[in-house]
Parts: structure tokens; sequence; C-alpha cells
């Protein structure tokens, strides 16, 4: 498999808000490698934002890059991870962003800090899984199981239950910060502690009103801090913490739970055969149960932590999200719909081509004109349709590599509708370079009349990664103040290998701090 320096998950990386991260990766495996650090803003170094033939060409064997950038304004639990083909799969590591020094968090400070990483297993070479099913046009095999920190736990035959379950052993009456981290590649997951109730204080490193639940969803690319308060006596159990996946879309999915074990450090003179207690997790298709949970997100708003929503709007836009059909090509059977088709995914019907040279480069250097990208992505569908209800008979998309080219200093509002085309699912959209308020959600069809006076501009969450409902809309606000190019696209990679993707192109502002400077001179090459 491929690591980062052996390890797996890959290292922590540990800085403060404030603080400079340089990063040299070299590469010595056969496959060209890209890093991203999901959810760091990179304002004004887009260069190191790391998606493969958009910001950079990826780092080829024998080569290297340092990625240099700086925290600003951020702090709270994101992560990196390999942003080509399906490689993140065990290329992926916690990235901890702690307040400056001398500065607190918005609640008590916990006895200690745990990262829990939720991670996806195959037994096969995940890169030859994406490779058959991009050939074949069929959904690629599913993943043979869940990890906590890389471990599948007992409830796999293929486990060893004492050295490959992730055990957090607490005191009583102390209160424990748990970094959660989705890693999947394709599943958002629920996850929960047997007799536990967590608190949520942080999403995608933005603090939040802390609420109270049982059990948190955590899309792919979605962090969250929680705290566990634990009970103030030893209790005479061990408790399982599970995860399994949220899933409405059709076909198979990777239907196995996660288990770990919270255990009570004890007297070592008590039992030993003590019960460990089981949670209970909703139906895997409870789509009610993840709006209630998402719609309970507010930004805390305090006047040191303001929500700076946009109140006006500049620019609108109205992007379908969900899946299509390509056509077989000649003199080849293909196992995708109807096994007539391969199944593709897009944002207003356009399936994104990958480009040969960095999107980034590109506008940089000016050469937008030499046709390998346009600047044409529809601001609406070309063909409007009832998005969730009884889906049109022509699927195809459309391919090509189209961005969208806002002025510096845009106040953007997107909304981002699924489409009921093939099936409707749950998509967890993630915007590189910022993040984003989300001011409202809902089922159906979007309504442009009824539903934005309904809009929260006051506390909405900030984030990076939101689950677009299944069957329904979100509505997302963010100030476009970071030159560069931006990707926007699915979280779950076989959306992603699809065609799931669209990319901002944000021009400079005027003055020197507002533009993207040159890059480094170890830029890979393509």
């Amino acid at each position: 498999m491929v690591t980062v320096n052996g390890k797996f998950p890959g290292p922590r990386i540990t800085a403060r808000e404030g603080d400079r991260i340089v990063v040299k990766v070299v590469n010595h495996v056969a496959n060209n490698v890209t890093i991203h650090w999901h959810g760091v803003r990179q304002l004004r170094s887009g260069w190191a934002d790391g998606p493969s033939y958009i910001t950079q060409c990826p780092i080829q064997t024998g080569q290297s890059y340092v990625y240099n950038f700086t925290i600003v304004g951020q702090r709270g639990t994101l992560f990196w991870h390999a942003h080509i083909s399906w490689l993140r799969a065990t290329i992926y590591g916690p990235l901890i962003l702690l307040p400056r020094l001398n500065e607190s968090y918005p609640f008590g400070k916990p006895h200690k800090e745990v990262p829990i990483l939720f991670g996806e297993w195959w037994n096969a070479d995940p890169e030859a899984v994406i490779a058959q099913a991009l050939q074949t046009g069929a959904g690629p095999n599913v993943s043979d199981a869940y990890t906590f920190n890389g471990f599948p736990g007992p409830l796999y035959n293929c486990s060893n239950n004492e050295t490959e379950t992730f055990r957090l052993k607490v005191k009583p009456g102390k209160t424990y910060l748990l970094r959660l981290i989705n890693a999947a590649l394709n599943d958002e997951l629920f996850f929960s502690i047997a007799n536990h109730t967590l608190v949520v204080v942080e999403a995608d490193a933005t603090y939040v009103k802390p609420f109270e639940s049982d059990i948190i969803v955590l899309g792919p690319g979605q962090t969250s801090n929680v705290l566990l308060k634990t009970k103030p006596e030893y209790p005479n159990a061990t408790f399982f913490m599970l995860a399994r996946p949220y899933f409405t879309g059709t076909g198979t999915f990777d239907n196995s739970t996660v288990a770990g074990i919270l255990e009570y450090k004890k007297n070592p003179l008590s039992a030993k055969n003590i019960p460990t207690l089981k949670p209970s997790l909703p139906a895997i298709n409870d789509t009610s149960f993840v709006a209630n949970f998402s719609s309970k997100f507010r930004s805390l708003n305090t006047a040191k932590y303001p929500a700076k929503v946009p109140q006006k709007v500049d620019k609108s836009f109205f992007f379908t999200v969900g899946l299509g059909t390509s056509p077989c090509p000649k003199n080849q059977t293909c196992q995708g719909p109807n096994n007539s088709s391969k199944f593709a995914a897009s944002m207003n019907n356009i399936s994104f081509t990958l480009p040969s040279i960095a999107l980034l480069q590109q506008h940089f250097f000016g050469q937008a004109n030499n046709g390998i990208y346009t600047t044409d992505f529809p601001a609406v569908p070309l063909r409007p349709f009832n998005y969730t209800g009884t889906p049109p008979n022509n699927t195809r998309v459309t391919n090509g590599t189209k961005t969208v080219v806002i002025p510096f200093n845009t106040s953007v509002q997107v909304v981002l509708q699924d489409t009921s085309i093939l099936v409707a699912e749950s998509h967890p959209l993630h915007l590189h370079g910022f993040n984003f308020y989300v001011v409202g959600q809902g089922f159906g069809n979007f309504n442009p009349n009824t539903d934005p006076p309904k809009f929260n501009l006051v506390d909405p969450v900030e984030r990076n990664t939101v689950g677009v409902p299944s069957g329904g809309w979100v509505a997302i606000r963010f100030l476009a103040d970071n030159p560069g190019v931006w990707l926007m696209h699915c979280h779950f990679d076989v959306h992603l290998s699809w065609g799931l993707r669209m990319a901002w192109i944000v021009e400079d502002g005027k003055l020197p701090n507002q533009k993207l400077p040159p890059p480094p001179l170890d830029l890979p090459k393509c």
C-alpha cells in the first residue's frame, strides 16, 4: 500500500493559528501523487492547495515538491490527503490547528485530546478498483471494511480482536475532546458511543454553538470536534464505539460496521468479565435524522468569532448535482446503466474533464486561449427539468473542462440541487480555498421565490464541505476574497472520478495583497 513515512494513517501535523507550515513531499512510488490540505484557506497560496491538474501537476516518481502555506484565522481539526485518483484511501492524516499561544477554547479545557480518523479499507488495490470501474463503466467494487485510526475492530472476521481494535482508555469524571475526521472515500457515516452523549463544539475547523447528540453524522471530508464527558464513577462495563454508513443510493455499498472500544482505566482487582454495551444507530437510509442533525449547526457568532455572512449577493448560481451516463465506446460492451452505457456524474449536466496542464498555471501565465479549458460553465442548468421528480429519458452528460470566472471580492451564492437522475442521493460537496456559510436547505426542488426569505443570514454554520440532501437542495454563500483557481467537487471519490466537479477562477484584486504571487520554482512540471 502507498503510505506517508510508512504510517497508516499518516503522521499527525500539529500547528497553531498564524503558523507557517512547510512540508517537503518526496515521491518514492510508481504513482503520481499530490497532497491536499483539506479545509486550509490557502490565502494567496493556491500553489500549495494540491488538487492534481487544478493547482499543480502531480509530483512524479523520484521528484519532490515543497508545500508552503500559512494558517490564517483558522483553528480546529482538519486533515490532509492525496488528491489524485483514489490514492487518499491510504494517504491521509490529521491536521490539528491549535489556538494561538495564550488563547483558549470557547469551552472548558479538556483533560485530553484524541483524533479519531474514519477510514475505508480495500483488500484489493484501490487504484485497480477505480481503473477497472472506469474501463467497464460499472460502479466500482465496494470496500471491505471501515476503520478507526487504521483499525477495523472486532466485528470483522479478518480482524485480530486484541491488536486490531482502536481502544480509547479514559478516566472517570473527565472531559475528552474527540477530533473526528471522516477520511472514508465513498461513505457518509453515523457514529455513536454506547451510553454516552457527545457535545458538538466545532465543524470543519470553525466553532459552533454547542449542542448535544448521541449520534454524529459525518460526510467524507467533514471534521468535527466533540466533547465526551466520562461517567463520574467507574462503570462496570466497557462501551462500543460504532460507525456505519448512511446510504440512500441504489447499487452495492459496504454495509458493514467498524467498532472501537471505550474503556475506563480501572482498579486491576475488579472483575474481568464485564459486559460491552452497544449503541443503536439510525437506519442506513434515515435521511430525516441526517437533515435534523445538520439543522442543529449554528455559528458561534460571538464578538471574537463573528459570522461574517454576506448579506448581499453579487453573483447567484444554481447548480444541479447528480449522476448521469456516458455512451459506451464502439466495439465495447459496458456494465453501466442498462448495460449499454457508462456511469457518469455532473454539475449542471457537465462532467468535468481534467486538463493535461494544471489550470492555475494556465490562468496565471495567461494561457487561457490555448483551448485546454473554457470559462463558460453555465450559471444555471441549460435544460431545466423537474429535478427531484420523474427524471428525463435522456441521462447523457456533456464532457468539458469548464470554469466560472469571478472578480476579486465578489459575494457569491450557490444553490446546489440534487437530482433524481438514476438515483437521488446525498452528495458531500467540498469547496477549495474558502469556507462558506450554509444559509438554507430543504427537500424537493428549490423555490427561488419562497425559499430565500427563510434563509438564516445571522448565524449559519460555516463549513468547507456540506451534504447536499438526498432529493433536496442546499444554499451556500461565500466572499471570493482569495485569488486563484479553486476546485468544487463531490467528496465521494467515485463521483469525483465520474466528473462531479467544476472550478472557480477568482481574479486578482487591485492591491498588492490581493494578488496571487508567482509559483515556487519547484512546482512540478506536466
